[in-house]
C-alpha cells in the first residue's frame, strides 16, 4: 500500500475514535459530525446566511438546509432575522450550542492527550513534526490541487 492509501483508511476510524471518546466521556449526545463542523462554522464566524455557511463547509445549501432543520428543531441553531435582507435569516449557534461545543472541544483535547500520552516519545514527536504536513495537505485537499 501506499501512503495515500493508508492515511485515507486511518482518517475515519480516527476521528469516530476521537469523537466515540468524547461522547463517553461526558456523556454528550450523538451529534453528526456535519452538525458539529456547522456548529464550529457559526461560532466561529457568528451569524451567517445559509449560502455563506454553505460556501465555508464547502457543501451545498440544499445540505445547510437539511441539517438547520433538524437543528433547528432541536434547539442547536437559531434563525435570526437579517438586518440586510428581510427576505433571509442568518443562522447562529444557540448559546446551549455554544456549550455543547465547548464541551466537545475541551473533552476531546483531554482524550487526545491522554492517548498521546501512552504512545512512545518518538510516536508522539513524529505526530507532532506531522502536523505542519497534515496543515497543509488539508489545504491542498480543500483548494482543490490535491
Amino acid at each position: 500500500m501506499d501512503t495515500a492509501t493508508d492515511l485515507g483508511r486511518l482518517i475515519g476510524p480516527l476521528r469516530r475514535a476521537v469523537l466515540l471518546r468524547t461522547r463517553r466521556a461526558e456523556d454528550l449526545p450523538d451529534l453528526p459530525e456535519a452538525q458539529i463542523e456547522l456548529l464550529r462554522v457559526l461560532s466561529d464566524a457568528g451569524p451567517l446566511a445559509p449560502r455563506e455557511a454553505a460556501a465555508r463547509l464547502r457543501v451545498a445549501p440544499s445540505t445547510v438546509s437539511n441539517l438547520v432543520r433538524v437543528m433547528t428543531a432541536s434547539g442547536l441553531v437559531e434563525r435570526r432575522p437579517s438586518s440586510t435582507d428581510l427576505r433571509t435569516a442568518s443562522l447562529a449557534a444557540s448559546p446551549r450550542a455554544l456549550d455543547l461545543l465547548s464541551r466537545y472541544d475541551r473533552v476531546s483535547t483531554d482524550a487526545l492527550r491522554r492517548a498521546l500520552a501512552e504512545l512512545a516519545p518518538d510516536s508522539r514527536q513524529a505526530i507532532a513534526e506531522a502536523l505542519p504536513a497534515l496543515t497543509e495537505l488539508l489545504g491542498a485537499l480543500e483548494d482543490g490541487r490535491g
